[in-house]
């Protein structure tokens, strides 16, 4: 296992949409949702282990989660969690984790992943990763996944790439235009020509060539975070990274610098990737029973006449369903939501306009 390869994942998000299972203070990424013994952020850990030495893993998250992670991950050591005292998007936990493992290891490439996605054939994924770390290692670029999509999906951003290919690897290939999420007609012209692939999020590059990249495109927050160069892996860190995200504008790796860089590539893949963004994505990932009910867990529930449902209860409680075809079922601290799954998208304003009038903690 190369030594310079290194991880950084990312753990910060608080999961509303997963509402009520999923809330501010115990976010989707700690949550088992298919009942296998992992959350997802085990399963995310689980599979860089397989890539990099156990030492080489971070997590960066908010600094309320460090507990958690704690918990969930024991062989995580205290330097390997990066906490951010307050959300300010991926860019600034990005240069963060960057400068940090560049300044223990100048050589160090760098794969970062959301830490809530799921990924079905490991072995694909593992060798989508080892081979972008190797270009990485080569080439003085920015690589990031591109999934091959299989429908217009308008809940995906999109990757157009060109034929020119990295000398090192032809199967990687020059980005042309970054698209965020499509209306239907223009996901369907998408995927017609042929050229476009789904944006997983998952970016691949040096050390040296990220931070280069930040200096060009975001000169403030890189001359913020550089400043930091002599006290990162010190006790003196947190106190440095608590002024540092005060000084940090709020924006994205994508906007800010995935966007503008020319040296942005992309390997298209296919490893069975799911964001996991709704419970509809929980439904085509888990597994069915016959008449296409997706139960976790199954110990308790009981159903009759009902098909092609979502249920997600607590493992001790008794349910029983009768009658209900094509519904999300999903009760956490004795919080029940019940809709048809096609009314999704309306449960999420409902929960939006709950936030707003009951403050953060009620979600």
């Amino acid at each position: 296992m190369n030594k310079n390869n290194y991880a950084l994942i990312m753990a910060g998000g608080v999961g509303s949409r997963f509402w009520p299972v999923s809330r501010t203070e115990y976010p989707k990424q700690f949550i088992d949702f298919f009942g296998i013994g992992k959350t997802l952020i085990q399963s995310t850990y689980d599979r860089f282990l397989k890539i990099c030495p156990p030492e080489n893993i971070f997590i960066v998250t908010n600094e309320i989660y460090t507990d958690i992670i704690k918990t969930q991950l024991p062989n995580i050591q205290d330097n390997q969690i990066l906490a951010e005292p307050i959300m300010r998007n991926t860019a600034p936990c990005i240069a963060y984790g960057s400068m940090k493992i560049s300044e223990l290891n100048p050589d160090a490439v760098i794969v970062v992943a959301p830490s809530d996605h799921t990924i079905a054939d490991l072995d694909s994924f593992v060798s989508a990763i080892e081979e972008s770390l190797e270009a990485a290692a080569q080439n003085d670029c920015l690589i990031t996944l591109g999934i091959k999509p299989s429908r217009p999906d308008t809940g995906y951003g999109y990757i157009q790439y060109v034929d020119n290919t990295l000398t090192s690897d032809p199967r990687i290939h020059k980005v042309k235009l970054f698209t965020e999420k499509p209306n239907l007609e223009l996901a369907k012209s998408f995927i017609q020509s042929g050229d476009f692939l789904w944006n997983a999020g998952i970016f691949i590059w040096s050390a040296k060539a990220i931070n280069n990249a930040f200096h060009k495109h975001l000169p403030e927050m890189h001359e913020i975070f550089q400043s930091g160069l002599p006290l990162y892996n010190t006790l003196k860190e947190s106190a440095f990274i608590s002024d540092a995200y005060q000084q940090c504008t709020n924006i994205s790796i994508d906007f800010g610098i995935m966007e503008k860089a020319n040296n942005v590539y992309v390997l298209p893949a296919d490893f069975g990737w799911s964001d996991l963004g709704t419970w509809a994505s929980i439904y085509d990932m888990a597994e069915k029973d016959y008449v296409g009910n997706a139960v976790i867990p199954t110990e308790k529930v009981m159903m009759f006449d009902s098909s092609n449902c979502m249920v997600n209860v607590p493992k001790d409680k008794l349910v029983i369903l009768q009658g209900l075809h094509d519904y999300i079922v999903v009760e956490s601290n004795n919080i029940l939501l019940v809709c048809p799954r096609s009314e999704e998208q309306s449960v999420k304003q409902i929960v939006a306009d709950i936030k707003s009038k009951h403050g953060a903690k009620f979600i």
